[in-house]
């Protein structure tokens, strides 16, 4: 490959997804990673990730979703598979919380589709769930899921068809910026190109050379439990909507049995601090079972088995938990993606749209002021 004009470092979820956006613009660039596409070491795996529009976090994340959406469909004709699968979404919690209420807002802002019901009526219409009869819930038809490693691999794939070139087993050390362009200094030798695209998941902290903007690596357990007995039916996909609460003990959110791994169900909020994204503790740890448990027992009754699986996940928290997207401080041909705060995958399809405009441009048609680097 001749000298690219763009290198992005970190090929998972969102650095793919710029990888395929540059690439069909006839882009020459380069993606390097320590790990294969599709790997289970960061933030983009274990099955599934929801995908939802009324965004209760910041309701100007709803345009940004909204072209998201059509941006999914698009890779799926792109690769000839299913990524994403509408099958409905139930949030359930106090009406007064920020999760029942933020949702609420941001339907009303952007007129979205969504349905608010009492508990008590909610709990006819889904006897799969139960929870108090003083919680409110949102139901939002075209919530549903994406196949997260499938996702990861259908922009790589469609990436390198358009052009682009992949570099993996590459570590990255470190990178300069001069009037010139940027140079990426890693354990395969230096690589240069006119502009960079920092897209690393949990190796940010040390790789955007944003000193005054701290960030925290969390370790998150993911379990699924295989459903047994006459209810099995129940929560299988197509019969049970993909569901969150909002519990007093913290956020939790699962998925319809898929395959023979049966219903995934991890707790968004907590999380364990990781110093070294290398050697995370991916063992099971009976502490985050329990909790886990606990909200499949209360909320899905039905849900009769046991735990059959587990993972873990790493979530890169910013201070605010919003993402951190835009032109570097000090650098206007560095590109930073990082900080998704385990909410981000949604967005990779639109993301890689964002990056690539603004690297190419510098001003991405969806506003992203709230998601700037400056903003601390």
């Amino acid at each position: 490959m001749r000298q690219p004009d763009v290198i992005v470092i970190g090929t998972g979820g969102i650095g793919s997804a710029a990888l395929w956006h540059l690439a069909r613009r006839g882009v020459r660039v380069l993606g390097l990673d320590r790990f294969p596409v599709a790997h289970a070491r960061g933030s983009s795996h274990g099955q599934t990730r929801l995908i939802r529009q009324a965004y209760y976090e910041h309701a100007d994340y709803v345009p940004l979703l909204q072209r998201a959406y059509a941006l999914w469909r698009e890779l799926e004709r792109q690769v000839a598979r299913p990524l994403l699968v509408e099958s409905g979404l139930v949030m359930a919690g106090p009406p007064e919380g920020a999760v029942i209420a933020g949702a609420l807002d941001s339907a009303r802002q952007h007129r979205l589709q969504v349905e608010h019901l009492p508990g008590v009526e909610a709990r006819r219409r889904w006897p799969m769930f139960h929870w108090p009869d003083d919680w409110d819930v949102v139901f939002e038809p075209t919530g549903g899921y994406l196949h997260v490693e499938a996702c990861v691999e259908a922009h790589a794939e469609a990436a390198t068809r358009a052009g682009a070139v992949l570099a993996h087993d590459v570590v990255v050390h470190g990178w300069t910026a001069a009037s010139s362009g940027v140079t990426v200094h890693t354990s395969r030798g230096t690589w240069q190109a006119d502009r960079l695209v920092l897209a690393p998941g949990a190796w940010a902290e040390g790789l955007l050379q944003l000193p005054d903007v701290p960030l925290q690596v969390l370790r998150k357990p993911l379990f699924w439990f295989t459903p047994t007995g006459s209810h099995a039916p129940d929560v299988s996909a197509g019969a049970c909507p993909c569901f969150a609460f909002d519990t007093p003990e913290g956020f939790f959110y699962g998925f319809p049995a898929l395959d023979g791994r049966g219903v995934k169900i991890a707790e968004h909020t907590g999380g364990d601090p990781v110093d070294d994204p290398l050697s995370v503790d991916r063992s099971l740890q009976r502490d985050d079972l329990a909790r886990v448990d606990q909200v499949r027992r209360r909320h899905l009754p039905r849900l009769q088995g046991n735990c059959s699986g587990h993972a873990a996940c790493l979530y890169t928290m910013t201070p605010d938990q919003h993402f951190l997207v835009g032109c570097h401080p000090r650098h206007a041909h560095v590109v930073l993606a990082a900080g998704f705060s385990g909410h981000g995958f949604k967005f990779a399809s639109v993301m890689g749209a964002v990056l690539v405009d603004l690297v190419t441009t510098g001003s991405p048609p969806n506003p992203i002021g709230f998601l700037s680097p400056t903003r601390f």
